[in-house]
């Protein structure tokens, strides 16, 4: 098993929080996903931590612009591969960080066969490698894995309520598959496995027009445009800012406490309707745009929150950037990208 890197500090850190190892002296990583919205964040966090950092992905949803500022860094390197081929890495690997997915609804609805292989064939290269190489390996799953659910807010012990055979399947079921293997790699193998399950994460490298409610919303109000609220606009959401999610995928992927392998919600449970949502947006962006219904797309869940107990008392983590600070952000970075 790997060494680990220092918890990042936090004043909600609990003494109790299990301690990490020293970290070896140069960490190697491997973050499949690497040119998407999260892996880049990460890569980014992974190289100001000291990493060396192999990043992989396909291209088909995520940019290089992502880590475009990273050209020429010595401790980078970029190979264009479908993670659903073998993986091979020369050398150590310390840690196998799984991020490959199609993400938002217009990109599965539209791929829905490579979302299911990337969260089986993808899912079970990565751990493959973890396992050649002795890595800890953190698999991201999601919040969607518990459908359209009956128990709110979410907690890990629920199983859900899932469509395996709608529209929205490939991507549930992906998900719902890849965290099965991760834990059988887990029992058979003794691979060092963690797994997350991450709800609505925005910030700035998402795509505009990957048609999820922040950069939706966000550019419709920048354009000037009327904001599209599906249904009546009572189904709700919890955002986190991009920087608080990884703070807390990070304290998992480090965290040493016997129960480290179950699943642990990360998300930020204040809850908002649409239409709260969307007079959030206004608000933050000066604009005047009115709001627009159209009709709530199939499977598309009612209520979303996390319970994120587990994650005060396992990791010591809990969101720290308000929705009013990560907007201003989010929108500084979509600004000058908005065509009008």
């Amino acid at each position: 098993m790997p060494t680990a890197l220092t918890t990042p500090p936090s004043p909600s850190t609990p003494a109790s929080t299990p301690a990490s190892t020293p970290p070896p002296a140069t960490p190697v990583s491997v973050v499949t996903g690497a040119a998407g919205f999260l892996g880049s964040h990460l890569v980014d966090l992974l190289l100001a931590r000291g990493h060396r950092v192999i990043g992989y992905d396909n291209l088909v949803t995520g940019s290089t612009d992502n880590f475009a500022h990273l050209a020429g860094h010595d401790r980078f390197r970029f190979i264009r591969q479908d993670v659903t081929e073998h993986l091979y890495v020369a050398g150590t690997v310390d840690y196998v960080w799984h991020f490959a997915s199609p993400a938002s609804p217009i990109d599965y609805l539209e791929l829905p066969i490579q979302t299911l292989k990337v969260g089986s064939l993808g899912t079970l290269h990565a751990l493959g490698l973890a396992k050649v190489k002795g890595a800890r390996f953190l698999l991201t799953s999601t919040s969607e894995i518990y459908g359209d659910p009956h128990i709110h807010p979410q907690p890990e012990s629920y199983w859900g309520n899932v469509n395996t055979v709608g529209p929205r399947g490939c991507y549930d079921e992906s998900k719902r598959f890849a965290e099965a293997l991760t834990m059988a790699y887990f029992r058979e193998h003794q691979v060092a496995t963690r797994i997350v399950r991450i709800f609505n994460t925005y910030g700035p490298r998402m795509r505009l027009n990957d048609g999820r409610v922040v950069p939706a919303f966000l550019g419709q109000a920048l354009r000037g445009e009327p904001l599209t609220i599906f249904g009546d606009g009572r189904q709700t959401r919890s955002f986190c800012y991009v920087s608080d999610l990884l703070d807390g995928i990070v304290r998992l992927m480090l965290c040493d406490a016997p129960d480290a392998h179950l699943p642990v919600n990360i998300g930020n449970p204040h809850e908002l309707t649409m239409i709260e949502f969307a007079r959030e947006i206004l608000q933050a962006t000066g604009s005047s745009a009115t709001l627009v219904h159209r009709p709530l797309p199939q499977d598309d869940p009612k209520q979303r929150q996390p319970d994120i107990q587990r994650a005060r008392a396992l990791l010591g983590w809990e969101p720290r950037v308000s929705l009013a600070d990560g907007l201003r952000q989010t929108i500084a970075y979509f600004q000058p990208r908005v065509s009008r």
